[in-house]
């Protein structure tokens, strides 16, 4: 079992910077590759970002790459996000997902655990 624990979210305005934290705990935490992905009311859970246990491979959803970067301490078994030059439309729910295994997946039925979400709200 994996615990994750996301933080970080907050209200900021847009063109600003933000990054949001997820911790986990429960099982040895380089054996898993890890998500980012985010909610909105009446849409999918969206694909934002992966990154493979050992954190030298990420993968970006098209619409974010160059925005959003994705890294992990394997030695504090924490996973970030960080958003930059923030836009309306990212205004969410961010969850922390991780899948045994350690590959890069952008399928969020592929992941084992989840954490509870942070909210991400963005303002003009």
């Amino acid at each position: 079992q994996v615990q994750l624990v996301e933080s970080g979210g907050g209200l900021v305005q847009a063109g600003d910077s933000l990054r949001l934290s997820c911790a986990a705990s429960g099982r040895t935490f380089s054996n898993y590759g890890m998500g980012w992905f985010r909610h909105t009311p009446g849409k999918e859970r969206e694909f934002v970002a992966a990154i493979s246990s050992s954190g030298g491979v990420t993968y970006y959803a098209d619409s974010l790459k160059g925005r959003f970067t994705i890294s992990r301490s394997n030695t504090e078994n924490t996973v970030y996000l960080q958003m930059n030059n923030v836009k309306l439309e990212d205004t969410a729910v961010y969850y922390c997902a991780a899948r045994a295994g350690g590959g890069l997946y952008s399928l969020k039925h592929l992941y084992n655990y989840w954490g509870q979400g942070t909210q991400v709200t963005v303002s003009s």
